[in-house]
């Protein structure tokens, strides 16, 4: 197979896709001819292709997958005018405190938001498939420890949590959650809009300083079983 017919089954694929699609399924797909250093090359001279279009090819936490680029947002809105779910402000301080602190469990939560949180809100975070139980703090009650998923990174456009804002409180973490959330942009756009990152070299340097931080203690954690069948 030579490298132009690769390539258009390769944007083929990506474009009809349901999900984004992870560089194994591509090998599966172009063959054992392939390697992952070539596909990349391919994906590389993709995004250029549609560096110009409405589109982009983007890298994203599960895989690959063309988008709409931010700036068509505004016209795609007038098919579908119906606004996307908002969330309370206690659901985005607990996602917030999940994302920026996980491991973390109920009572963590509790002691930064200074609130105890209602079993619903962490029920709604797990429907939505942004947050998990990773396993449970080997300490008194085995009290379980919620973290985020590729899901969330998915839907907010990143790769890993080391793309996320490096903020210095969970007021600018859940309004900067917020802003990519409501608006569904892409990362890089809603923080620009919001200007929520913050310029403290402590932050800078991957440092939160945030008032009333939980210590994670030495507790080891203790896995979830997997489920037999």
């Amino acid at each position: 197979m030579n490298t132009a017919d690769a390539k258009r089954i390769l944007e083929t694929a990506l474009l009809c896709a349901q999900q984004p699609m992870p560089v194994k399924d591509m090998r599966i797909l172009l063959g054992d001819d392939w390697a992952t250093s070539g596909i990349d090359a391919l994906l590389f001279e993709l995004q250029a292709d549609w560096s110009e279009r409405g589109l982009e090819l983007v890298s994203v936490s599960t895989g690959w997958r063309f988008q709409s680029r931010p700036d068509m947002q505004v016209y795609l809105e007038r098919l579908h005018p119906e606004k996307p779910p908002r969330y309370t402000r206690a659901t985005l301080e607990t996602l917030a405190i999940i994302a920026y602190k996980q491991p973390v469990t109920r009572g963590d939560i509790e002691t930064v938001r200074g609130v105890t949180v209602n079993s619903l809100t962490l029920k709604q975070l797990e429907d939505r498939g942004w947050i998990e139980t990773i396993g449970h703090r080997d300490t008194v009650g085995r009290p379980a420890l919620f973290a985020t998923t590729r899901h969330f990174l998915d839907d907010l456009g990143l790769n890993s949590l080391d793309q996320l804002p490096l903020l210095t409180s969970p007021p600018q973490a859940t309004d900067a959650l917020e802003s990519m959330l409501g608006q569904e942009l892409p990362l890089a756009d809603s923080l620009k809009a919001a200007s929520f990152v913050s310029t403290d070299a402590s932050s800078r340097n991957g440092e939160l300083n945030w008032s009333n931080d939980p210590d994670p203690g030495t507790s080891p954690i203790e896995p979830v079983p997997e489920d037999t069948p």
